[in-house]
Formats: structure tokens, C-alpha cells, sequence
């Protein structure tokens, strides 16, 4: 579903468009780092890295179609959103699905999408939801900390696992206020089996990801370093579970749980940030 105000493109509906529109009138922006862009780019694009991005958007023309696109997907959502509530522009924002890899036909990286809430239970039951996935990001934070070991992206890594139990917490107090629960947050959290990552994910297919990257082929030229890998992962993550926590915050009609997860969703907002600020490391050794 496309998030409000950005459109999500297939690469064979970006091509048509491409084909439809005058030069003059889109502007496609590369928001990966620079080496990414110089080892191959969509012709035509604009190389305006994510990272540059959020102090340059209000740069960005009024007057043209801005089209979005990185790696994967990742990046470019949360460019595309910030472009769109920004409103740089008087005409579409969009976000091409699977970045350039799916431009390429090589893979369409994605993890299968579930219904994570259920609109028919109590603000309690949706805040127990809430804590459920944010154990489930820890534990796929924990398990990337654990595989990569002294890697430098570790940190980053470690930092949003503890960001995630921290956001638990936060939720555990709402659950406290709105459905009078009593139960301790360290026994809470601790039994939570976090199976589903935030956004809908399916957390044992995301961590077998992680545990085969570095098993592939070496001549395979599609192979990216692991830290801008995972840091796309995280993005794709983090981005889903803010899309998430809106849209859960704007059909809710109990007040207490939609500011509570409109709190939640700025939250994930601020771990994108987080992310995006650690990606130049990727480059470095």
C-alpha cells in the first residue's frame, strides 16, 4: 500500500513513466552513498546521498516529479517521506520498490508482510502487540550484534537494540495506564517470543538473511559489504514499523492508545535518523 503522500513504483511502471514524461519535468534521485552510485546508477539519475538529503530537501525542485531510489528500497522510503512531508513539491513524490537491484531483474528483496493488528482488540491488546514486535526487533538487533561480532556497524547495531527494549518500556507504561496490567517489565519482555519483527516481518527469515551474507559466492558482483546491507535491512525495518505505528495512530479511536502510538511512531522516525547517521561509516576500511 502506498504510505500517504508517496506513491511506490515497480521498475516496469517507473520505466513507462520515464518514457511518458519530458526530461524537464522528474527529477530521479539516487539517494545511495557515492561509491554505490560510481559502481552503476539508473541513467539519469541524480546522485543526492540520504545522508545529504535531510539538510539539502527543501533544495529539491517545486516543479518536478521526484522519484527515489537506493539499494533496495530502504533508504529511499524514508527519503521519499521526507520529501513528501516536507512538501518540496507542488507534483508526485514516489519510491521505486526493490531499488536498483529490482530495476536490474536481479532480486526483489522483501519479507513476507503479515497482519500484525488486529483493529477488533482492546487498546491494551494492541499495546501488548506493539511490545511483542519491538522484542522481536531486539532480538534481530542481538543477533546481528552477535554474528559481526567487532565489526564496526556493531555499534550502531547494539545502539538500536537497546533503543528497542527502551521503546518496550515505553509502551509497557501505556499498557500499565490503559489496560490496568501489573505485570513487572523485565518478566513481561523476557516471555515475549518476538516471532514477528516491527512492520510485519517474519524475524527467523530476516536473521537466516543475516547469517548468509557472508556466505556468498565472492565473484558474485551483486555482493554488498554487510554494513550497508544491514543498514538498508534496519531502514526497511525501522520504516516499516513507523508506516505501521501512523497508520495504527490514525485509525485508532481510542485517544489514549492513538497518542500512544503516535508517540511510538516518532520513535521509530528517530531510529531511522539514527541509522541514516551511521551509513558514511559503511565506506570506511
Amino acid at each position: 500500500m502506498d504510505d500517504a503522500g508517496v506513491r511506490l513504483l515497480t521498475p516496469d511502471a517507473l520505466r513507462a513513466l520515464m518514457a511518458k514524461w519530458d526530461e524537464e519535468k522528474y527529477l530521479l534521485v539516487d539517494v545511495r552513498q557515492p561509491s554505490e552510485y560510481t559502481q552503476g546508477h539508473i541513467p539519469g539519475a541524480t546522485l543526492l546521498p540520504l545522508t545529504e538529503l535531510q539538510a539539502k530537501v527543501f533544495d529539491l525542485p517545486s516543479d518536478r516529479e521526484l522519484v527515489f531510489y537506493c539499494h533496495a528500497g530502504g533508504r529511499s522510503s524514508f527519503a521519499a517521506d521526507l520529501a513528501a512531508e516536507a512538501e518540496v513539491t507542488e507534483r508526485g513524490v514516489y519510491n521505486l520498490a526493490g531499488g536498483i537491484l529490482a530495476w536490474d531483474g536481479r532480486m526483489l528483496p522483501d519479507y513476507p508482510r503479515v497482519q500484525v493488528f488486529d483493529k477488533q482488540k482492546s487498546p491494551a491488546e494492541l499495546l501488548m502487540t506493539a511490545m511483542n514486535l519491538e522484542k522481536g526487533a531486539f532480538r534481530f538487533y542481538t543477533h546481528v550484534v552477535e554474528k559481526f561480532g567487532d565489526a564496526p556497524f556493531v555499534k550502531t547495531m547494539s545502539d538500536l537494540s537497546r533503543a528497542e527494549e527502551g521503546h518496550a518500556r515505553t509502551i509497557h507504561r501505556f499498557w500499565e495506564r490503559i489496560g490496568n496490567g501489573k505485570e513487572p517489565f523485565e518478566a513481561l519482555f523476557d516471555r515475549l517470543d518476538g516471532e514477528i519483527l516491527e512492520g510485519g516481518g517474519d524475524l527467523k527469515q530476516m536473521m537466516a538473511r543475516v547469517d548468509q551474507m557472508d556466505q556468498r559466492d565472492q565473484r558474485d558482483q551483486t555482493r554488498q559489504n554487510p554494513c550497508m546491507t544491514l543498514m538498508e535491512l534496519a531502514l526497511s525495518i525501522e520504516y516499516a514499523a513507523y508506516d505501521l505505528y501512523r497508520t495504527m495512530a490514525i485509525q485508532n479511536e481510542d485517544s489514549a492508545a492513538r497518542d500512544a502510538f503516535w508517540r511510538i511512531a516518532q520513535a521509530e522516525k528517530a531510529h531511522m535518523r539514527m541509522i541514516t547517521r551511521a551509513i558514511p561509516e559503511c565506506e570506511k576500511g
